[in-house]
């Protein structure tokens, strides 16, 4: 089919197509045309369907379009852009991202959040000309913003794409069911959630880039949950035996603001009563309740103490203000008036839900544990409300308000939990913590702090650094967290065992339990996403499979080069352990 009669071999309007061609905050909120009423299947095709709009969703449609593919990509919401949209996380990154260590397109859409603001908010003389603007001046992150501005960016990016015609975004859509054979996939079957109609989905490619990795057991591809064993990894941290349902925690996130001498308190959630007396059964053992300033840390899973004050930059006691952390809009970056408050997004660990999974279990087990981790997350803010301690007496800030507007939803909570841990591919090669590990790695080197490096991956087509970081699971483990170095994604993790043209497009890459805790944030979902969708549109270029460019030293050389002509990197300079 001819790629300029892409949009009309779909059967589309030309409202479909240019749905984002305007793109600013309000038309980002706007879902997908309607889908037309008759419940006949109908046909769609293109180069490659991507399954999802997660962030790495996002950046393979990026990567495939800009390469001249035909992409059709699905999501689930009504916002594409996974982590930094519908769940609402600012991004989790390295020291260095400011510089190096992110794919050239990522920092597009980090310079285009800063220019987002200067176009269109008010900000101060001095806000305007910092050139590492912090929207939020959140402690968590060096570009703490706002999720619809995130969106906002993700659609400008795109826009060219689906305005030419090249790609179509079907929003509020499921995969339901696939077409496969033999070692490949031949369709997707998509739902319509709202209309309930369905439409099947044919391309040469498929890209899972769903936040549990949806389309593993729809295509019966090979995958692995969980915790794997030291006996089946060598892994130096993981546990005896094998826990194949023992899964990090979801968040459901929430943005609120301050208004002072206001009461916005909610109605007390329906579990309120578990969740304020709730003690965590967790090995090693949590601080005491859950609903506390006192938790557990991270590293030394000792007790860490925090403050909480909305109405101040600082708490008496000098302790780290909670207010602070995921801040994403600090009202001192904009003229007065703009904002009554600055506006804090919620995802501590006080909200992380580690009572039931939501994959690998029933309909109703699963949706039963979404709604407990909604509980939750309005029983913390109830709690903020009520009976927090103030740091100088007294108890609760009824002033604070849940926004809902911020987060797009009418229960105020993010359209989708926040996901650490998906289904993972059993992949060609499965990156191990022996390969990125710090003390695991001197250990296997001999070499100390200083010198150790990751391990080398001569098939590399990315790069990423974050602490192995697991929250609380459901298998009842309390954090794992240690040193990782700089490192790389290696082109074996992006390829299933079996299955030809089927590719991961996020998280649900060749790692282990372990080694998932670092590549899951959005700088190397995002190079993940990037180098699967440049990957498909090699291979159809080519006519060749991914398994034959990884296994052909001369091709692998020359998809490397297409990946460093992009703005791909795969190697790290000579850094120190993370």
């Amino acid at each position: 089919m001819n790629r300029r009669n892409f949009a009309r071999g779909l059967g589309l309007g030309t409202s479909a197509i240019l749905a984002s061609r305007s793109v600013d905050l309000a038309s980002s909120l706007a879902t997908a045309p309607a889908t037309p009423r008759s419940n006949v299947a109908r046909e769609m095709k293109a180069d490659v369907v991507i399954i999802g709009g997660s962030t790495g969703g996002c950046a393979a449609a990026l990567a495939a379009a800009r390469n001249r593919c035909r992409v059709i990509m699905t999501e689930e919401t009504s916002w594409m852009g996974g982590q930094l949209t519908a769940q609402a996380v600012p991004p989790d990154e390295h020291p260095w991202i400011e510089g190096f260590g992110a794919t050239r397109s990522y920092r597009e859409y980090r310079d285009r959040v800063r220019e987002y603001y200067r176009r269109n908010y008010p900000l101060t003389a001095q806000a305007r000309a910092r050139w590492n603007l912090n929207p939020g001046n959140g402690g968590s992150s060096a570009l703490c913003h706002e999720p619809r501005v995130a969106l906002a960016v993700l659609h400008e990016m795109l826009a060219p794409f689906r305005s030419g015609g090249n790609l179509l975004v079907l929003f509020n859509h499921k995969a339901v069911s696939a077409h496969t054979q033999g070692d490949e996939v031949r369709a997707i079957t998509v739902k319509d959630l709202g209309s309930g109609n369905q439409v099947t989905l044919q391309a040469a490619y498929f890209i899972d880039a769903t936040e549990l990795g949806d389309l593993l057991p729809l295509t019966k591809t090979e995958y692995v949950t969980g915790a794997e064993s030291r006996g089946q990894t060598g892994e130096l941290h993981a546990p005896p035996k094998p826990e194949p349902l023992n899964m990090q925690s979801c968040t459901f996130c929430l943005a609120m603001d301050y208004i002072e001498g206001e009461n916005h308190t909610i109605d007390k959630p329906e579990e309120y009563q578990f969740w304020r007396d709730y003690v965590p059964k967790l090995s090693p053992p949590w601080s005491g309740r859950l609903l506390s300033l006192t938790v557990t840390a991270t590293r030394t899973l000792k007790d860490r103490d925090f403050g909480f004050d909305p109405a101040s930059e600082l708490t008496p006691s000098g302790l780290e203000n909670l207010w602070n952390y995921r801040r994403i809009a600090d009202k001192r970056n904009f003229v007065d008036g703009t904002y009554q408050s600055g506006i804090t997004l919620v995802n501590w660990p006080q909200n992380d839900y580690w009572l039931g999974n939501i994959c690998e279990v029933s309909d109703q087990e699963a949706a039963t544990n979404l709604k407990r981790a909604k509980q939750l997350s309005l029983s913390l803010l109830y709690w903020l409300q009520t009976e927090v301690p103030r740091p100088n007496g007294g108890a609760g800030w009824p002033g604070l308000r849940l926004r809902k507007d911020v987060v797009g939803t009418d229960d105020g909570l993010a359209k989708y939990p926040y996901i650490r841990e998906a289904r993972r591919i059993r992949a060609e090669f499965t990156i191990l913590e022996q390969h990125v590990g710090t003390e695991a790695r001197m250990k296997l080197t001999g070499k100390n702090e200083e010198e150790v490096t990751a391990e080398p991956f001569p098939d590399s087509v990315g790069v990423g650094s974050y602490p192995v970081d697991l929250h609380p699971s459901t298998g009842g483990n309390n954090y794992i967290d240690f040193t990782s170095l700089p490192y790389r994604i290696p082109l074996g993790a992006l390829i299933p065992q079996r299955v030809e043209n089927l590719l991961p497009g996020c998280k649900n890459i060749g790692t282990t339990h372990l080694t998932n805790g670092c590549y899951r944030l959005h700088p190397p979902e995002w190079n993940i996403g990037e180098s699967a969708g440049m990957l498909v549109a090699y291979c159809l270029e080519r006519r060749v499979k991914p398994r034959r460019v990884r296994n052909t030293p001369e091709m692998l050389a020359d998809f490397q080069k297409m990946l460093q002509a992009q703005g791909i990197e795969i190697q790290w300079p000579q850094i120190g352990p993370r």
